[in-house]
Order: C-alpha cells, then structure tokens, then sequence
C-alpha cells in the first residue's frame, strides 16, 4: 500500500474508494480470511441499504466476490449490481459493470442477467472507454448466453451505437461490437427486416475498410460481419465477392450499386484517411479515386477528395503518397475534361504492370 500511495489516497475523498480497491487486492496476498470477512459483512450491509460508504463498500466488494458462494448467493448479487448500475454516479456504474463482468463469466448467471441489456445498451452512450469497452463486452458475453432478440425500437438504438464503435481505437471493443451485430442480424425476423436495412447499410463501408485492418482478429471479425451484413441485404453480388476473396472489388460494387449514394459513402471513408493504419489510408486513397469517377461534375465533393489526396501527397509512407498523387492527377485530369482514352488505357497498363506476377528465375522470359 505504501508504494502505491494507498494511504495518501485513502485520505482524499476523491480517491478514497481507489485506495480501499488496492488494499483489498493487496489482502488477498496477506490474510484472506480476514478479506473473506469483510466482503460478506459488506456485501451484507449493500443488501439490506445499510447507511454505509457505498463507494468503497463497492471498490472492495468487487475486488472480493470470488470469496462469497455465488452458488447461493448469486441473486442476491446480481440485484446489488443491478442496483447500483442504475446509480447517477459514474463510478458506482463503473465497480457495478466490474462486478457484473466477474458474475458473467458464469453462463447460468448471464442467463439471468438478460434483464439487464435495455440498460446496458444506453451505457454505451458513456464518454468514457473504459466503461464502453466494459458494457461491450457485458453485452456480448449476454448475447452469446441468451440468444435473444430485441424489441425493434432498442434494437435500432442499440444498431446505431454498435455502427460507431466499429471504428474505436480498442480492439477488443470493435471485435464485441461486430458479434453483437452478427448476432442481432441473426435473429433479426425476415418480416422486419426493413425497419433495419439502413443500419446494415452503412456498416457495409465501416466493414470494408476493416477487412484490411492490420489487427488479424479486427480484420477476420469484419470480413466475416460484412458477409453477414451482405446477406442480410440479399446482395449475391457481394456475397460472391466475399467468398472469392475479393474484397478489393468491394468498393466498386458498393459506388456502383446507387450512384446518388456515393457523397455519402464519400463523407465516411474520409475519416480513414487519417487512420494511423497504413492499409487503411491505402484503402481510402483507391475508395476516393473510384467515388471521383462517379462524382464527376460534382464540384464539393470533388474539392473534398481534391484535398484529402493532397493531404496524402506528404503521408510518412511512401507507396500512400505516390498512390495518393497518381490519383490526384487523374481525377484532375477529368474534372478539366483532359483524360482521354489513350491516358486511362496507360494508367491500366502501369496498374497492370505494378501488379504483375515475379517472374525471374522462372526462365520463361529468357531470350532464345
């Protein structure tokens, strides 16, 4: 406790709680029975709305709930946790989703938890990561227990939120997020399945982009969501895509299927442009220079493209910024109205060319 400051913070109001969770962990070390003690006296008291210090009676609780029977006692956990998930304070929230985790890891008890996923869906609204990384998770270790479906309204909020998370910085939250949404997909009753088109809609874009996300699970994840999304919507044509492993093609198809969409796809894929992934700029330079084709004549949309790839020009990689300027310079070229057929069949070939089997050693090209 002395070298982590633990009895300068238990001093503080502000940290008292933080400090009585270190000094429970440090007593599992030291005297578990003593720690077994306290847990149930605490536990006792946070039951029956004992006046107590509620925020560290929590700090130490959840860092001792292996020490109580959850065999019997579990219920009566679960509506302490319950309880406090409700709390206004967003510590209290936070030691509740602690202690749930731990509860959920039992199948029985996240059976029982089900009851609380209408909660848990509006905690993803928290401007907190840690918290949302915590309830993502809640959330899927529930769905993969349960199974269940949800009522259309909570679903659709639940949808919304799920869409925005497939972008987080935490791995772990973009991976949660997507078995989520498979699994709601899943469930999803054919007779409604218009209420949730627009939402599977967008996540196509999202998906894409990381189905080359240099995280192998991420990028496992997307492709396989992303098939799931493509089968929701009924478009074999992506579905073959997939199965072909062509996703480079995807973007392609997704532009071409409703031209009137495509500054809105637009508007999306910009924000990869300053992902710290390489493959995903890579991936948003090409995506930008199909949405030009079909933007032509389009001039704020095309500006927007315009300075993102000069933005490009100057990336730290150099296969991004040479990609980025050939394909600054052909769309330049078409919004003047200069690039002919003669230019766009030597863009093919050089593309063709750059992509183009190894060969040498082979002697198939050797001069006779």
């Amino acid at each position: 406790m002395e070298d982590k400051h633990g009895w300068d913070m238990m001093l503080c109001a502000d940290t008292h709680h933080c400090a009585v969770g270190t000094l429970a962990r440090e007593m599992h070390h030291t005297s578990e029975a003593l720690c077994s003690t306290i847990a149930f006296h605490l536990f006792g008291l946070l039951c029956k709305d004992t006046p107590c210090q509620d925020l560290a009676a929590m700090a130490f609780l959840v860092e001792t709930l292996d020490y109580l029977d959850l065999s019997e006692c579990c219920d009566s956990v679960l509506e302490v946790m319950s309880k406090k998930l409700q709390s206004e304070c967003r510590e209290m929230r936070r030691l509740a989703l602690r202690g749930l985790l731990v509860l959920g890891t039992s199948v029985s008890a996240a059976i029982r938890m089900w009851s609380l996923h209408e909660r848990l869906v509006e905690l993803l609204q928290e401007n907190d990561s840690n918290m949302l990384r915590m309830t993502v998770v809640l959330l899927s270790r529930l769905f993969l227990c349960n199974g269940a479906r949800l009522a259309s309204p909570l679903a659709l909020q639940l949808a919304g939120a799920l869409l925005l998370l497939f972008d987080n910085d935490d791995s772990q939250v973009q991976v949660c997020s997507m078995f989520i949404f498979r699994e709601m997909l899943y469930f999803w009753p054919e007779e409604e399945k218009k209420a949730l088109k627009s939402h599977v809609c967008q996540s196509l874009l999202p998906l894409f982009f990381h189905c080359h996300d240099e995280n192998q699970r991420v990028a496992e994840d997307s492709q396989e969501t992303l098939h799931c999304s493509a089968t929701f919507l009924h478009r074999k044509d992506l579905q073959h895509m997939l199965r072909l492993d062509q996703t480079w093609r995807f973007g392609k198809a997704l532009l071409a299927e409703d031209r009137s969409r495509a500054a809105e796809h637009l508007c999306r894929a910009l924000r990869y442009v300053e992902s710290p992934q390489k493959p995903l700029r890579e991936v948003a330079v090409r995506f930008m220079g199909i949405a030009g084709r079909r933007l032509r004549g389009q001039q704020q949309e095309l500006q927007l493209i315009c300075t993102a790839l000069e933005h490009l020009t100057e990336d730290m990689s150099s296969a991004v910024s040479q990609l980025a300027l050939e394909t600054l310079h052909v769309l330049l070229a078409i919004q003047c109205g200069q690039y002919s057929t003669i230019q766009r069949l030597q863009d093919q070939l050089r593309r063709a060319w750059r992509t183009r089997p190894h060969l040498s050693g082979l002697g198939c090209c050797n001069a006779r």
